[in-house]
């Protein structure tokens, strides 16, 4: 079987990181990690292509040379998954799609013209896919009742990827997360009990990576990294000897809950492992919130304290943040901002609150008849709110709009890097000195240019840039790249502001426009 893996657009988000890349000469943050494991669990004698829509388009020899075209996609890149299963019907191939947009919401690719339907994990419901179309089958939905056992999950099939078009690699270690916040669709999706590979056999994922030259970070895409902490534990002291066996080839980043930063162990086996990056959902510093959306993980202890802990542990921190809970006080946004401020975070990714299909949250606002209809389907950080919120929403879009203004003013933001970065614990390895290379350079003195002469921002950059090399020399290059990133962040506030603002217009006049047409009708039948 000839097999054609398409990976839809992703629209500009916060991750983008666009202009970032385009310093270095990269088409995208990270591979698709979900098509490459589906290529690994299907027969081998198959023949494969990926195509990555993010960094080119199909070609013309692709869609002919393809028996079936497989698709899998998240929720914000639905627009362009459906209108690739269109292009391939019009071409007549055999579709079949799975992955968490396929999963959430099965009915939309099929009435698009998706010939199967591969849901839930592939572990379990490939083989029926594969049992199917090798029975002459030409469509069909498959579903699994169980979480299958990642221990028998293969190598991804990295080899299939153009890796010199991505800025990082990916890989899985668990699927699950213990807690049940309200709002999450993964403990939908992969359930509550974390289901972690074998140490060995992340090894290995990354033995195949090194093979092929692979040298730069590695995102650890586990969503709560740290849900089964023993078996974590067992994976950092393996890996820690691999590191120091092939000195040191790649740093990682992951994400994580909050609890991460109760466990010194833990934190300090990261560290050594060359993590040096952790996201962390912190959502809001309203305590009210967290109860009412079941985040209690949050309210434990100090947020503010277990931020400083990783810190200086040696963990940079990325967080999420989202406004427009139930019976959320205004001025939401501006406590995110003096909590943000205070903590020190340099990166902030901030949302209006989405209902995800099948999450507690959805079914909740379903039976209270407040889900939105006439809203954006693809959900990401520049879509109005798809409920009808318990405070006007007007206030929580304004609020939203003015806060990651604020966030990403560009000297709030360099303040705030360097006070991260002042603190932050220092390396605990010691990886062999490397040449930069001529794109690394090129990206630097772009980024020197830029901030440190043409704009206001200059002074601030050079002086927090000296007394960083002063005071915490073993962080200067890791906070480089930092002030790199708000290149991005300066065009992508503008992008929030401009698209929110249009959403809310739109809104704001059909909503106006309903009361009106309501109010003819009450006068016309009066």
């Amino acid at each position: 079987m000839r097999a054609l893996l398409i990976y839809p657009v992703f629209p500009q988000t916060f991750w983008s990181y666009d202009k970032i890349l385009e310093l270095v000469d990269r088409k995208v943050l990270l591979p698709p990690l979900g098509m490459i494991t589906v290529a690994a669990i299907l027969p081998q004698d198959w023949q494969f292509k990926l195509v990555d829509r993010n960094i080119r388009d199909v070609t013309e020899g692709e869609w002919e040379w393809a028996e079936v075209v497989i698709f899998s996609a998240m929720i914000v890149q639905k627009q362009d998954m459906l209108e690739q299963i269109a292009e391939a019907k019009r071409r007549n191939k055999l579709v079949a799609v799975g992955g968490p947009y396929s999963t959430s919401l099965p009915n939309e690719p099929k009435a698009a013209g998706a010939d199967f339907l591969i849901l839930d994990e592939g572990e379990i419901t490939l083989p029926l896919f594969v049992e199917a179309i090798s029975n002459g089958a030409t469509s069909g939905t498959f579903r699994a009742t169980e979480k299958p056992d990642v221990t028998i999950t293969p190598i991804p099939r990295y080899d299939l990827l153009e890796l010199d078009a991505y800025d990082s690699m990916s890989v899985q270690f668990s699927r699950g997360c213990p807690f049940q916040c309200e709002f999450c669709d993964i403990i939908v999706l992969y359930g509550r009990k974390p289901r972690t590979k074998e140490p060995a056999q992340l090894l290995k994922e990354l033995d195949c990576l090194y093979e092929l030259g692979w040298r730069r970070s590695v995102f650890m895409v586990d969503d709560n990294f740290i849900g089964n902490k023993r078996n974590v534990k067992l994976l950092l002291q393996e890996l820690k000897t691999w590191q120091e066996t092939h000195q040191y080839p790649f740093d990682f980043n992951t994400e994580a809950s909050v609890d991460l930063a109760a466990d010194e162990e833990l934190m300090e086996l990261m560290v050594q492992c060359n993590f040096n990056a952790v996201f962390l959902g912190i959502e809001t510093p309203d305590e009210s919130s967290l109860q009412l959306t079941k985040k209690f993980q949050n309210t434990r202890s100090s947020l503010a304290d277990t931020v400083d802990k990783m810190i200086r542990a040696g963990l940079r921190p990325m967080a999420g943040f989202i406004i427009g809970f139930d019976h959320e006080k205004k001025g939401a946004g501006n406590r995110i901002i003096d909590f943000v401020e205070d903590a020190a975070i340099p990166t902030a990714m901030f949302g209006m609150l989405q209902a995800l299909p099948l999450t507690a949250l959805w079914e909740r606002l379903e039976k209270e008849n407040r889900l939105r209809d006439n809203t954006r389907k693809d959900i990401n950080q520049t879509t109005l709110m798809n409920f009808v919120p318990t405070r006007p929403i007007e206030d929580i879009a304004q609020e939203y709009i003015e806060t990651f203004w604020t966030l990403y003013e560009p000297k709030r933001y360099l303040d705030r890097v360097y006070r991260c970065f002042l603190k932050l614990g220092t390396p605990k390895h010691k990886a062999p000195a490397s040449m930069p290379t001529w794109v690394d350079l090129k990206a630097l003195a772009i980024v020197v240019w830029r901030q440190g002469f043409k704009r206001d921002t200059r002074w601030k950059f050079w002086h927090h840039l000296f007394s960083i090399i002063r005071h915490n020399p073993g962080v200067w290059e890791h906070y480089l790249t930092m002030c790199a990133h708000n290149e991005h962040f300066l065009e992508y506030r503008q992008i929030v502001r401009d698209e929110i603002e249009a959403q809310l217009a739109e809104f704001l006049a059909l909503e106006q426009e309903f009361k009106q047409t309501t109010t003819q009708k009450l006068d016309a039948v009066a």
